[in-house]
């Protein structure tokens, strides 16, 4: 009996303490869930908003054309061309700054010209800034820049000279020579037109921005400044580059020498002129080397006027784009002409048409029009430049250019979006 009644006491106290345990270890986590709950939260730390918009697009297209023994004629024909645009644009509330910067260099040969030939080069750098005054309408500040990478030339053809006649006395034609000589003499009958620097455009353009839609923007700046720079003397008279102060103000007196002495003098006539004769001549041949030379020409034109700017780009598709820009600018500081007004005036119109046929690969069809009276060409008859007395190149108002080029291969496009 004593037995019994130990062990029910026994297990009496155990259940006491088990149960008393477990009320211990309840309260403990509860407690531990109170105190999780009442935890500071923590949060993690916001993105930081990103403005930029950037994309690059890049594109290179090779072209080859072999014939041999080919009864219709032709050319065997090498082409290769690089293009890349790039375009870096910030927005913030009612500010935006958008940069463009398109590079392109193409070359063709020609197994009739058998050296390399430029056949598409831009240098063209684009920045805007905007601040919006309504709805659609910014007022904006637009800075850009065009030149180009290489010299360009005429290719004329060439007269093969004397020195290759055989022993009989015969000149062979052009295509019985050597392909080295060929190519010599191509050389040296290409004219230079153009170079790096040779032109340069910059402009800066102060006015307003109107977006009535995400694929169409028009500018207006009635304060534009700008700059045509002509680094090579050269092509200097060919691009409207004013006289340098010491020959503008010499104008009239190089005209009287030029009547005084109207061709070149022999070694004989020379040496038979007096002293002061001698001198003006010899003045009057500086002046002549001046001007073929371009070095009586200006490096730089500035001009300041208005400026009306419209930007296009349309996608009709996932596949299919179509960018274009016009840009028509009227000079303030443009002079009268024998009592008329003559004012520069220069336009430009560039399109592109852009078609992916497949991931990698694109059409591309660009065109590009000109008409700028600052730019001259010298002036021909049958052929045949035009020479003044003192032997210098009459030159003319070039009028208006255009370019057109259809390129196939292939293109890879980075961008990346603001968040």
């Amino acid at each position: 009996m004593k037995k019994k009644t130990f062990a029910a006491i026994v297990m009496m106290a155990c259940t006491a303490i088990a149960a008393s345990a477990q009320d211990d270890v309840q309260k403990a986590a509860q407690e531990a869930a109170e105190a999780f709950a009442s935890a500071p939260v923590q949060k993690a730390a916001p993105k930081k908003p990103n403005y930029w918009t950037n994309s690059l697009t890049t594109q290179i297209n090779v072209g080859q054309t072999s014939l041999s023994n080919w009864a219709a004629g032709g050319d065997n024909t090498f082409t290769l061309k690089g293009y890349a645009d790039g375009n870096a644009n910030w927005k913030k509330d009612k500010m935006f700054w958008n940069n463009r910067l398109q590079l392109e260099f193409g070359l063709l040969y020609a197994s009739s010209k058998p050296l390399f030939q430029k056949s598409n080069d831009r240098i063209y750098l684009e920045s805007k800034w905007g601040h919006r005054i309504h709805e659609q309408l910014y007022a904006s500040a637009n800075f850009d820049f065009k030149s180009q990478f290489a010299n360009g030339y005429d290719y004329k053809t060439p007269v093969v000279p004397d020195r290759y006649k055989d022993a009989s006395g015969a000149l062979p034609k052009l295509d019985e020579l050597s392909r080295k000589d060929q190519k010599s003499l191509w050389k040296d009958a290409r004219v230079p037109k153009s170079g790096f620097l040779s032109p340069a455009y910059t402009t800066l353009a102060l006015g307003l921005d109107w977006n009535p839609a995400n694929w169409v923007s028009v500018s207006f700046a009635p304060l534009t400044g700008g700059f045509t720079v002509v680094t090579d003397s050269q092509f200097r008279k060919a691009y409207g580059m004013k006289l340098t102060k010491e020959y503008e103000n010499t104008k009239d007196d190089y005209a009287a020498l030029k009547t005084k002495f109207p061709t070149v003098l022999e070694e004989a006539d020379y040496n038979a002129l007096s002293a002061e004769d001698k001198a003006a001549y010899d003045t009057k041949t500086r002046y002549d080397n001046a001007y073929k030379s371009g070095t009586a020409y200006r490096s730089a034109l500035f001009q300041f006027g208005a400026q009306l700017k419209m930007d296009f780009k349309v996608n009709v598709n996932d596949n299919f784009k179509y960018t274009s820009q016009i840009v028509l600018f009227t000079d303030y500081l443009s002079k009268k002409d024998n009592g008329k007004y003559n004012p520069n005036v220069r336009f430009n119109w560039d399109n592109k048409f852009d078609w992916k046929l497949a991931k990698y690969f694109a059409l591309t069809v660009t065109t590009n029009m000109i008409y700028d009276t600052n730019v001259f060409k010298p002036k021909t008859e049958k052929g045949v430049e035009v020479k003044d007395e003192s032997g210098q190149t009459v030159m003319v108002k070039r009028g208006l250019q255009f370019a057109e080029s259809i390129s196939f291969g292939f293109t890879y496009t980075i961008a990346s979006k603001s968040k």
